[in-house]
């Protein structure tokens, strides 16, 4: 169960940080992206950084109603993510469902591996 955890913790982690570094990298190219999804481009830099706090909460397990409050953000962030590319037909929410698997997957093995 410990390994299937984190298996599922580091994957959907390593969505988020790549998606983070995007967001911190390439900005444009993501405002981009978030205008042809029709999300307002001032989100790209606060969900970046909140994307690297989630990530840290969750690696870290120090303060439990924080950790469910990062679950939360990854969870809508991801649904929002997948629905906004599944509206658009592009093709592009593979990585969205990926995470959003592994994010359900990581929350529920966590609550008995790391309660």
């Amino acid at each position: 169960m410990k390994i299937i955890y984190w298996v599922a913790t580091v994957a959907m982690c390593g969505i988020m940080l790549f998606s983070a570094q995007m967001y911190f990298f390439n900005t444009e190219m993501v405002r981009g992206f978030f205008e042809n999804l029709d999300y307002p481009t001032y989100l790209v830099i606060p969900l970046a950084i909140a994307k690297i706090v989630g990530i840290i909460v969750i690696l870290t397990n120090k303060i439990k109603w924080l950790k469910e409050w990062a679950y939360a953000g990854f969870f809508f962030d991801m649904v929002l993510a997948y629905t906004a590319h599944y509206m658009k037909d592009d093709g592009e929410g593979l990585f969205a469902a990926l995470g959003l698997i592994f994010l359900i997957i990581s929350y529920t093995t966590g609550k008995k591996v790391r309660p």
